[in-house]
């Protein structure tokens, strides 16, 4: 059973951060890239960050630029995402996915395992 659990969200006012983390079983993490995605109530599925499987590639949507952060530890089977500067905008529920390809694109399309999500709420 391959597994993907998203932790960290809550809410906090603007300006605040959090640091979620995408916690993986059952298969091998490091032959997988990992991508952040967000969805709030209302909009479409919107691809946040993605690192590929050596961390040697990383994307980031130009919303969040300069602000988030992926980063990934193999070793733990963990991928995290620190998020500086919260805005209201960036309220959604948070979802990390793995691509079995390797390939790190924001795209939600690409990936194949999926965690329930993360609710992450900017409100002051």
């Amino acid at each position: 059973q391959f597994q993907l659990v998203e932790s960290g969200g809550g809410l906090v006012q603007p300006g605040a951060s959090l640091r979620l983390s995408c916690a993986t079983s059952g298969f091998t993490m490091d032959n997988y890239a990992i991508g952040w995605f967000r969805q709030a109530p209302g909009k479409e599925r919107e691809g946040v960050s993605c690192i590929n499987r050596s961390g040697g590639r990383i994307n980031y949507a130009d919303s969040v630029k300069g602000r988030f952060t992926v980063s990934r530890d193999n070793a733990k089977n963990t991928v995290y995402l620190q998020m500086n500067s919260l805005k209201p905008e960036d309220t959604a529920d948070y979802f990390c996915a793995a691509n079995r390809l390797g390939v790190c694109v924001l795209d939600w399309r690409t990936m194949g395992y999926w965690g329930k999500g993360t609710l992450v709420t900017v409100s002051s």
